[in-house]
């Protein structure tokens, strides 16, 4: 048994020791050849099956036609095909060591009624398969969460932004619900999601830390929480980032205060590819009066890709290509 282990799955002797240990006679060698053979017609991978025989050893030894195939039926009826399937289970191996009719189809069907799309289903299903377990907590959370006014296609973002909130034990929900409700969010909306999700990826300590942050370029601790209620995501921000973002639009390209509070969001793009080489067009076109009217900056910094390059670089024939230099050097450079 144990060299069978080694020499097919490349245990170690600890683990083939394990394995062999949790095995009766009766079911060896027929169900581990059998299993091989079940995922490889499935079209799992070699890497695929070792994925899943090292997570879960107890699934090499279970039945297939009694047990096996109609778990892998279910999720093919749910959706999942071909190589989707096959990553799904050799990412979530435990699946399938749980009952059907008791915990995967009622977990499924729970995580079904809230996300309506088939395609946001598959994707909330592969990135917390891990979830199908715990579907009575799920369950009532997701009931816990609509008493607290997220319904609909809110609770089903939330879902996808924040799925171990709906694990988590109720006291913490309600704690981030409520908070972010104090916050002035609506309940509800859209914005309330990104702010519960934010406040359950920060520990009281770090939110502080980022609004003192913003108090040191001279935001009062209003006009800080104003910008977290316009774009919660902010604060997710690292503080290097905010805090290299705030020096530049407010001591180099000298924007007024206001503009940070009512958009936010300027000081999460990225200042290598968007903030500092849109700036450098901005100086160009105003250095050599390309524009009759010269925009404001903060016009030609959020302005899309596609709208920034075709108004200010493309319209420029005769100076295209030092336009372009200028927005994008630091790639030619690297």
């Amino acid at each position: 048994m144990i060299d069978y282990l080694n020499s097919n799955f490349q245990f170690s002797k600890t683990q083939s020791l394990y394995i062999s240990k949790r095995v009766s006679r009766g079911k060896f060698p027929q169900n581990p050849l059998s299993v091989l053979t079940f995922f490889k017609q499935i079209g799992f991978s070699q890497s695929q099956i070792l994925s899943v025989i090292r997570q879960r050893p107890q699934i090499l030894f279970t039945d297939v036609d009694k047990i096996l195939r109609s778990k892998i039926e279910f999720f093919q009826m749910s959706g999942f095909q071909g190589r989707e399937l096959c990553s799904f289970i050799s990412k979530n191996p435990s699946i399938l060591t749980h009952s059907l009719k008791k915990t995967l189809v009622p977990s499924v069907e729970a995580i079904r009624k809230i996300v309506c799309d088939q395609k946001d289903f598959i994707l909330v299903l592969h990135r917390c398969g891990w979830i199908l377990p715990k579907y009575k907590r799920f369950m009532d959370n997701a009931v816990f969460l609509e008493r607290c006014g997220i319904l609909g296609t809110h609770l089903a973002l939330l879902l996808k932004l924040h799925p171990r909130l709906f694990i988590a034990q109720q006291s913490t929900i309600q704690n981030r619900v409520s908070r972010a409700v104090d916050l002035g969010f609506r309940e509800n909306s859209r914005m309330l999601v990104h702010a519960i999700h934010t406040l359950s990826c920060l520990s009281d300590k770090t939110f502080e830390r980022k609004l003192k942050l913003i108090n040191s370029f001279g935001f009062s601790n209003d006009e800080g929480l104003q910008m977290f209620k316009r774009t919660p995501t902010l604060f997710r921000t690292s503080e290097m980032k905010l805090k290299v973002g705030m020096k530049f639009l407010l001591h180099t390209v000298m924007l007024p205060k206001s503009v940070l509070i009512h958009q936010p969001q300027i000081l999460m793009y990225s200042m290598e590819d968007r903030v500092l080489p849109r700036y450098k067009v901005f100086q160009l076109l105003k250095s050599k009066n390309l524009c009759k009217k010269v925009p404001s900056y903060i016009h030609v910094l959020c302005l899309s890709e596609e709208m920034f390059l075709d108004k200010y670089i493309s319209q420029f024939r005769e100076n295209a290509e030092e336009l372009l230099v200028a927005y994008k050097g630091h790639y030619l450079e690297a």
